[in-house]
This record gives structure tokens, sequence and C-alpha cells, in this order.
């Protein structure tokens, strides 16, 4: 379709395409110095004493509630407003997540549900910076304090969030972060976990490599300097240099790419803030957002947004939905979890719809957008408003 834009894109650049290169050229393409060196670029950025990377966002989630000693039959608690890997990890780890509701006007979880939530079971609670919106991450870990539980925050759509000027990154037990083509930086796939608690750090490094120690003060003996131990059961979630290259260079871009995409939400916030049929996101006084996602709200007792979705389609605008809210998948029906258990998240999902944000965008793509999505929110909400005034007409 010409001209199409996507909801979403990742920019690479020929700088990024050199820094490639040379790794293919080198000596290591799987885990060398190019992984060391973005993980220390990653702790930098968030301020965090520690981070790992691994081959992707739900990898890294997974070796986070390791990490944290979740295990079969603990819990977890999370937002059902999240891509599934916040919840799914759990389930990886024979545990059962437990979904709480957003809190009224937020995209977040409402931290005020959490604590009649916890049980003797709860081991976790991931709140997710959805959209790129920072969670109430001190207030969930003053919650969690007072029951001995640990906090992992879910900023994959967070890189660069900050909080009362905290960077996300380095305010929970741990942090994962995603570095898929849509995020707000790229190594094709991949993620990572910042921590400032050295314990995680080593179980983290375990658990991304089968579960081998290297380290000498960690070993149970010592045969000599080629000698390691498999001592947990871990996995294969390592990330290559190649991949790593690519995140060391765009991450020297996110200032940058940041800075676009509070400038392509800024317009749409002024165009469509007004506009008596859609809400735009919400504004938390403190909060710097990643704007990962622009998320549209439509209004009414019975908002169009299928057919919406069809309309800009046509005028060839991308859109996505997210999420459909994670209980719903029929996985988790299986699992027993009942429809409708939570009511905001579901007043959200049938209004929610994302419009394009990304970097690359140029402001006749952002003029583009506006201007079709307010013609044709206008122009349904017109034929809506004049068929309930014939319907009023008939019944009478």
């Amino acid at each position: 379709m010409a001209n199409f834009i996507p909801y979403a894109k990742q920019q690479v650049d020929e700088d990024d395409i050199a820094a490639v290169t040379a790794v293919l050229r080198s000596d290591w393409l799987t885990t060398g110095p190019q992984v060391a060196s973005f993980e220390q670029a990653l702790a930098d950025t968030t301020r965090a004493k520690y981070a790992v990377v691994f081959s992707s966002g739900t990898a890294a989630l997974h070796a986070a509630y390791f990490a944290a000693g979740v295990k079969h039959g603990d819990e977890v608690i999370t937002t059902p407003l999240t891509f599934a890997a916040t919840a799914n990890a759990a389930l990886y780890l024979g545990a059962r997540p437990v979904f709480i509701d957003i809190a009224p006007g937020s995209f977040n979880i409402n931290q005020a549900l959490i604590e009649e939530a916890i049980t003797s079971r709860t081991k976790v609670i991931a709140p997710v910076d959805m959209t790129g919106l920072p969670a109430p991450v001190e207030e969930i870990m003053e919650i969690a304090r007072g029951y001995g539980i640990i906090v992992v925050e879910d900023a994959a759509h967070a890189l660069g969030a900050n909080f009362n000027g905290k960077p996300v990154g380095s305010r929970a037990d741990m942090t994962v972060f995603s570095f898929h083509p849509v995020k707000h930086i790229t190594c094709g796939e991949g993620g990572a976990v910042t921590t400032n608690n050295r314990r995680y750090y080593d179980k983290l490094l375990a658990f991304r490599s089968h579960g081998m120690v290297r380290e000498p003060s960690l070993l149970m003996e010592n045969h000599g300097p080629w000698y390691y131990e498999m001592q947990q059961l871990g996995y294969n979630y390592r990330i290559t240099d190649i991949q790593c290259a690519l995140g060391l260079s765009q991450l020297k871009k996110l200032t940058r790419f940041l800075a676009r995409r509070r400038e392509i939400a800024a317009r749409y916030n002024e165009a469509f803030e007004n506009c008596p049929h859609l809400l735009t996101p919400p504004v938390v006084p403190g909060v710097e957002p990643a704007w990962h996602l622009y998320v549209l709200r439509l209004a009414g007792d019975n908002p169009p947004r299928g057919e919406l979705i069809d309309r800009l389609y046509k005028n060839s605008i991308g859109t996505q939905v997210h999420y459909l809210p994670v209980y719903r998948h029929p996985y988790y029906r299986d699992l027993g979890y009942p429809a409708g258990l939570c009511p905001n998240v579901e007043d959200y999902y049938r209004r929610a719809i994302s419009i394009p944000l990304y970097p690359a965008m140029g402001n006749t793509d952002v003029k583009r957008v506006i201007k079709v999505v307010m013609e044709e929110v206008n122009s349904l909400y017109e034929r809506l408003l004049s068929s309930d005034v014939e319907n009023i007409h008939h019944s009478s």
C-alpha cells in the first residue's frame, strides 16, 4: 500500500549497520566484548549498578522471576493490561499470575488494590509501565517491603522514562526492558534486567547460560582456570555480540529518539485533547513518559473502534490495539480466569486504539495522521448521533 504509515517501525541508520559489520569481521560473534559494553552502557543509562542482557524481553522476565525465587505454587501479582509475557513468565516457573485492575483514568496497575491481593504465596509484584508511562513503583516498593515481596518492574515500554527525575531502571528490585524492533532501541530481538542487587545479578548471569557458574568465588570446587559448574537448571538465553553491537549503537541515539517521540506525542495531545469523541493519554505530575505507544480511547457507550481501524487502514494508516486483557486469551480462560475480571481494563480495552508513533515519522506523516483520524472520528460519531436521533423518533 503506497505511503502506508505503520503504527510503529524501527530506525536503523548507516552507523548501526557499520557497527554490526565490524563485529562480523571480528573474532567474536556470540557472547563477547560487545555484550559487556552494552550491559555497562545500559547500567549507566538507567543509573543501576548492574545490567544483564538476554535474547528477548520474555527471557529477561523469566530470568528476573527466577532470580526473585519464584517457584511452583507461588503467586505473581501483575496487571492484565500488558503483553502476555509478563504473566507467562510466572507460568514458566509453575507460579500463578494474580491480576489487579488498573487505576481509574490510568493505564497502570491500581496500587490501592495490591495489598488485599497479597497472600502467603505472593513472591513478586510486577507493575507494568504501560505505553512508557512509569507505574508508581516507589509506592509499590513500600507495600512490598512490609511483606518481604520482591518488585520486578516490567519496563519494556519505558526505556528513558523518568519518575520525579529518577530514571526507570533503578527504582525496583529488578527492572526488565525489551529491544524488540518497535521499542525505543532495538537489537533485532533482545531484553535486559537491571538491578542494584549483586545476588540477583549473579543469578541472572547463571540463568542466562544453562545455570553455569565460572566465577571462582562462587564455585563449589575449582579444578583450574577452565573449570565451570552447572549449579542450577538454567536456559540458553544468551544474546550475541552482533545484536549488542546494534543495541549499543542504538543506545547512543536514545536521547534523540525520545525527543522525537515526545514531540510527536505533544502534537497529538494538542490536536486531540479538545475532541469530544476522544480521550488522550493520562498525564501524571512529575512523570516524563517514554512514549512507546500513543493510545487514544474512543468515547461513548458503543465506541466504533473496529470501523475506525478499517477506515484508517483504507487511508494507509496502521493501528494496533494494546492489549487484549491477558486473562481473556483462550489459554488463560482454560486455566479458569473469569471474563470481566478487571472492569477498568475491560472498559479501556473496548475503547483503545494505538496510532502511529516512531522517531522516523516525518512532520508530513504526523499531520496526515492527525487529519485523517479527526476526519474519520468526527464522521463516525456524526453518523452514530444521527442514528440515535432516528431511533428516538421511531420509538416515540
